[in-house]
């Protein structure tokens, strides 16, 4: 029995499906002649999904500093002493200053009250936060004891990322077409373990774990029938 030839005509798409677009221009035209229908196409779609697990190697971090005052003046002089102080202790710990950067300043006044709910006074508050690239995690511990001894009084949490997230979303695609093309699931890494990630040094006063991070790929091949 013969079988027709089967040829691939592979489409990518991230995150979204990208919808296939039928050929206009699949016929010749010949100058006189009547035309002719085009033929549909007979196609037959395999999906595949390729999956990178990877520990992360970066993390983000928004490290505040709220001062309060009765006077504007007093908040906003303590503020930028403490906020130089967090910068400083974050530097000693070899972060670069180009990692360092303000996300966020505020200056604002708070109505006080006494004790019959009656308007008293007004304070002032000053809030600065530093967004932070931590490019070493072994040091993150570190970090951020440093920044709590200097006078952080906000963390507003860590985020962890992948620096070369291209390469891995490189790796992630051809292991999708492999899997499109054989139908089966490819196993790009042994598992790291349910509790994974990267185990900070015990001793730290803040222990952080990094955990792992699945990179994944889909796409969609789709093969001609002639």
């Amino acid at each position: 029995m013969n079988r027709k030839p089967i040829l691939p005509v592979i489409t990518l798409f991230l995150v979204a499906v990208m919808a296939l677009s039928s050929c206009s221009l699949l016929h010749n035209k010949t100058v006189g002649a009547p035309e002719q229908p085009a033929q549909a196409l007979r196609t037959i779609t395999v999906p595949g999904t390729g999956k990178v697990t990877l520990v992360p190697d970066i993390a983000y971090i928004n490290i505040g500093v709220r001062n309060e005052a009765a006077e504007v003046s007093s908040a906003l002089s303590a503020n930028n002493a403490q906020a130089t102080a967090i910068a400083d202790a974050i530097k000693a710990q070899g972060v670069k200053q180009e990692d360092i950067q303000t996300a966020n300043f505020n200056v604002y006044s708070m109505q006080q009250y006494d004790y019959e709910g009656q308007p008293s006074y007004v304070t002032y508050s000053v809030e600065n936060t530093l967004y932070v690239t931590v490019r070493d995690l072994t040091k993150l511990s570190n970090i951020l004891d440093a920044t709590l001894a200097a006078g952080a009084n906000n963390i507003y949490g860590i985020n962890f990322d992948i620096a070369d997230r291209q390469a891995a979303l490189d790796q992630a695609r051809d292991l999708a077409i492999e899997d499109a093309k054989t139908s089966s699931y490819v196993q790009p890494y042994a598992p790291y373990g349910m509790g994974g990630g990267m185990p900070m040094d015990a001793e730290s006063s803040v222990p952080v774990s990094a955990g792992q991070i699945i990179v994944t790929y889909e796409v969609y091949l789709t093969y001609i029938i002639e």
